[in-house]
Formats: structure tokens, sequence, C-alpha cells
């Protein structure tokens, strides 16, 4: 059975402060290939299967018309983007219209440094993975209101001065629950968060604790990633398209591509924190089972369990109704938020007594 301890892996998570110009090269480059092959084959196979899966819940075929079985559909839509021609409002801030799409890329692309993808794959290791995870991630607002803004359609302002206040106010949320995540690892270093995970993942070691963090964190983040139940931003019947309707070509794609990027990287998120990250799943008294489990690279645990967690938001998706503003507002503020710091309290207090399994 594979070893997984801190021991063997000490070198990973220790960071250096002498920096060679080998090791920039290598940071560029790995920026370059992550952004270009990864993300654009990822965002085109889950477009795709979204697609599947919103025709299997709603009775119908989805795309079946461009390669076998619509299987380059995604593609076809990629090349459109492509030619599209880029239009910009007449009264619109110019400066302001072209790189609100810009910051939101870059938000997401920035987060996607530190995803630990298995012990050995990590483009960026630091000590302060998970709060270098919260500020980032948050800058992708600052895109989303000055979209709304420079764009000169008071329905995109709408839209915009809707997606900050779900977003401000659902943070608060995840905020707390990372806190109480943080408190059980004690360590804000991501690969030690999912190292810490050896004897089982949080949110079945017999913490009720750490199951309410998780379901206020998967809640909270559906609000953040502007889907439905929580996708005012984006009311198609109210709104056009949001924030992003005066874009078209390469700049929709850019928004397009940036809210897939995010949710990969927060139901990554979810993952390390609860789920064991790309650490294999046990079951203890099944030693030819675990044996079996760690004979999969950690990579394709990381997937699999990315990939549950992308199907269940799927899922609920195309499953429930679209809240109004003020009871999505009131969800967090009445209810999540109160609850959120009551569980991190609890959590304190387990903590400072000894009252939880820690490896």
């Amino acid at each position: 059975m594979i070893n997984y301890s801190l021991d063997n892996f000490a070198n990973l998570v220790d960071n250096s402060n002498n920096s060679t110009v080998f090791e920039v090269v290598f940071y560029i480059l790995s920026i370059f290939i992550t952004c270009l092959i990864f993300i654009s084959i990822f965002v085109m196979v889950v477009v795709y299967i979204e697609r599947k899966v919103a025709a299997a819940f709603q009775c119908r075929v989805g795309p079946n018309r461009v390669g076998w079985k619509g299987i380059l559909q995604s593609v076809a839509d990629l090349l459109k983007l492509l030619t599209k021609e880029k239009i910009t409002p007449l009264y619109s801030d110019k400066f302001l219209h072209f790189i609100s799409p810009m910051l939101c890329i870059s938000a997401s692309f920035m987060t996607l440094l530190i995803v630990p993808f298995s012990p050995y794959i990590q483009i960026i290791n630091i000590d302060m993975g998970i709060l270098y995870w919260s500020a980032v991630s948050s800058l992708g607002i600052l895109g989303i209101l000055l979209a709304g803004w420079s764009s000169y359609n008071k329905w995109s302002l709408i839209s915009a001065v809707r997606a900050a206040s779900q977003l401000i106010s659902y943070e608060l949320s995840i905020i707390l629950s990372v806190l109480t995540m943080i408190i059980f690892t004690n360590t804000l270093n991501i690969q030690k968060i999912v190292l810490s995970q050896l004897n089982g993942c949080w949110i079945w070691r017999g913490h009720l604790v750490t199951l309410i963090a998780f379901t206020i964190f998967f809640i909270a983040s559906i609000a953040e990633l502007n889907k439905i139940p929580f996708d005012l931003p984006e009311g198609e019947s109210e709104l056009g398209a949001g924030f992003h309707t005066e874009y078209s070509g390469m700049q929709f794609a850019f928004f397009f591509l940036a809210e897939y990027v995010n949710l990969f990287i927060t139901s990554t998120i979810i993952v390390i924190l609860f789920l064991g990250g790309w650490l294999p799943w046990h079951i203890s008294g099944f030693s030819i089972f675990n044996e079996l489990m760690d004979s999969i690279p950690p990579i394709i645990w990381l997937l699999l369990k990315v990939s549950i967690i992308i199907f269940v938001i799927m899922w609920i998706r195309w499953t429930l109704p679209r809240l109004r503003i003020d009871h999505l507002i009131l969800l967090e503020w009445k209810f999540l938020l109160p609850t959120s710091l009551a569980n991190m309290v609890l959590a304190s207090f387990l903590v400072l007594n000894n009252l939880y399994f820690y490896v």
C-alpha cells in the first residue's frame, strides 16, 4: 500500500526563497500550457457534458449534429466565437469595456495556479494557499462590476449590482466555512490540508461540524458561481444575458471561459477541504480493496471527485427554479451566516478541548 505521509511529501510543501531563471521559465511555461491546453479542453468537455445532462433531465436528445453524438458541438461553438465580430456599444466606456473580461479571466487563471492535481503536480505551492485563493478569487467581481457599468446598458448595470451584492454576501459564509476547516487542519497550505485527511475525509470523520461547514460551503459556492437557483445576475427572462449582454466574440468567450474555470476551481476547493483532495478513498478492514484504490493515480482521484461535485451542481441547476432576489439575500444573512458563525465557534471549542479526530 502506498504510504502517504507528511514526511514523504515534505519537500513538496517546503518553500524556497531562492528563485532561479529556470524556475521562472518553468512557471511561465506551466501557466501557458495550463491556460491554453487544459482549460480549453476542460471547458469544451464540460459544456458538452452539461448539455447532455440537461437534455437527459428534460427528456430530449441534446447536441447530435456536429460529430458523432454531437461531440464536436463545443468545437464548432469555439470556432464561431473566434470568428464572430466584436461590437462595442457607441456610448460605452471603451477602455473599461475592453479590460473587464480580462479581469475576470485573469482572476480565474491566477487561482488555478495553486490547485494541487496530485502531490507532484502543482504549479505554485505556497504556505498561504487558501488565503491566496480567497483573495484572488474575489477579484473577479471587479470585472463584473466594470462590465455592467461600462456597457451603457441599464439591464447590464442592474445585473452587475445584483452580482456584486450576491457575491459579497455569500463570500462571508464561504470564508467562515474555510476558517472552520483551517481550525481543524491548523494550516493554510493546500497540500497539508489534503494530507490532514490521511485517516479519512473530514466530512465522515465523526464531525457534525465539518458536515455543516461542507453544506454551507456548497450552497454558498453555487451562489458564487451564479448557477441556478442563484442565477439572479443572469436572469435571462429579466435581464437578457446579464452583465455581459453587450459583449460578443472572444470578449463574451472570456466571460464564458471564466465561469467554467471558476466551476472547476470551486469544485476542487470543495474536494480539497472536505473530500481528501487527491488522496484515495479507503474502507477500514478491506486491505485488498484499499491496495486497488492506491493503484489509481492521485490526479485521477482528484478529477473523479471534482466530476462528482460538478455533476451535482448540474443536477441542481436543471432541477430547481430560480429564487427571488430578496429570498436569495435573506437566505445568506438570516440563515447561512449565523449558522456558519455558530459552527466556527463550535469547531474552536472542539479543537481547544481535543474532542475531535486528528492526524
